[in-house]
């Protein structure tokens, strides 16, 4: 396969790669996952149920919880397995995954977070969004025909006061719901120049919230889709955010993004 251009210069963590089946369609569906046992497996099912256009890849953070054996994965339709073995945590997950699908040729990639909190059918939204010219498409549920299902309340204040209004302001486009996985890139922005999204400075959430200034900064044609968002009721929150320390860290990352600091 031809090399995509600029590819020498791109900073990627060691991965291993299982191939389960071909390319059939144009856009692919990256899920980052890192032991979320009985969750990803029933996301997958509904999934595979969908009959979405899109294949699906699998990008984990190195799960021991033995939820992404290979023939069960091969059982729903699962495209790739690919396996982060280097540094880093999600946005490093997301950097080996995107790299993967623009080498396979993709024209977009849609992102949905493994922890089955999001609503998988609508990946066909984005995918027509895509189809229709737009180059980064975010997931909201609180546009209208969305869904906030049990949100805990620290996290839509966080949302709604912090998050969204800071990356609105940097990336000059109006957003709702930035702290949402669900979301969609063209291989048009993720391969501009003023962009570079594979660099190591990506290693937590950062190139999430990168990604979402980015666009608009650069004349990118950006839009919000409604999405519903689900969380639990009374069980614990699905998350790898925790603790004071957690929760300060994502406000450097996101500080980080919004001033600028990673731009190339």
């Amino acid at each position: 396969m031809k090399q995509t251009p600029g590819r020498e210069s791109w900073q990627l963590p060691d991965s291993r790669i299982d191939v389960f089946a071909g390319k059939f369609h144009r856009h692919a569906l990256v899920i980052p996952v890192i032991n979320e046992g009985e969750r990803i497996r029933a996301q997958l099912r509904r999934t595979a149920a969908a009959g979405l256009p899109v294949d699906v890849i699998v990008a984990d953070g190195g799960s021991t919880d033995g939820s992404l054996a290979p023939e069960f994965l091969e059982s729903v339709g699962i495209r790739a397995l690919l396996t982060k073995q280097g540094p880093g945590k999600l946005s490093a997950q997301l950097r080996m995954a995107y790299a993967w699908c623009l080498d396979q040729g993709y024209e977009g990639i849609v992102t949905i977070d493994g922890n089955g909190k999001d609503n998988v059918e609508a990946v066909q939204i984005f995918v027509d969004r895509l189809e229709a010219g737009y180059d980064y498409v975010q997931g909201s549920r609180y546009r209208p025909g969305g869904k906030a299902e049990n949100t805990p309340l620290e996290r839509t204040i966080g949302n709604r006061l912090i998050h969204a209004p800071l990356l609105s302001l940097a990336g000059r486009r109006l957003f709702t719901d930035t702290t949402n996985g669900f979301r969609a890139y063209s291989r048009r922005y993720l391969m501009d120049p003023r962009v570079q999204p594979f660099r190591n400075v990506f290693v937590a959430y950062e190139l999430l919230f990168y990604l979402t200034a980015r666009a608009g900064q650069i004349g990118m044609r950006v839009c919000e889709v409604p999405v519903r968002r689900s969380y639990p009721k009374g069980e614990a929150v699905p998350t790898k955010i925790s603790g004071f320390r957690g929760k300060l860290a994502i406000i450097r990352q996101l500080l980080r993004a919004t001033s600028g600091a990673l731009r190339p």
